[in-house]
């Protein structure tokens, strides 16, 4: 019963042990490459109104999975017509310069207004 005993409380620890070491994961990192026609657009977040930075951008999303996140981002440029467009980010790799060298390109091609 002893022994029985002491290996029921080694396999529980076992089980926690590995259930807590998936709970953390390791970071992922996922990256993308603006450019915009012309350059110089500003890359906002409309998630959070958050300013990303102006095209052309590299941006690199990190997470504790590898599940895609999806973004929805507008272009802003004076003189110009606002564009949104949305896409999944795919957080797969374990480095962010992995990220950055293999950055998804989003594209957009800004429409100039017309007085």
């Amino acid at each position: 019963m002893k022994i029985f005993c002491s290996t029921l409380c080694l396999l529980i620890a076992v089980v926690c042990a590995g259930f807590l070491g998936g709970c953390t994961g390791a970071k992922t990192y996922g990256s993308v490459k603006f450019v915009s026609t012309p350059i110089g657009a500003e890359v906002i977040n409309l998630k959070d109104d958050t300013n990303m930075g102006m095209t052309p951008v590299l941006v690199t999303w990190e997470g504790n999975e590898e599940k895609p996140e999806y973004v929805t981002v507008e272009f802003r440029k004076t003189g110009y017509r606002e564009k949104i467009t949305s896409f999944y980010v795919n957080k797969r790799h374990d480095t962010r310069e992995e990220a950055a060298s293999a950055a998804q390109p989003i594209t957009v091609e800004l429409e100039k207004r017309k007085n």
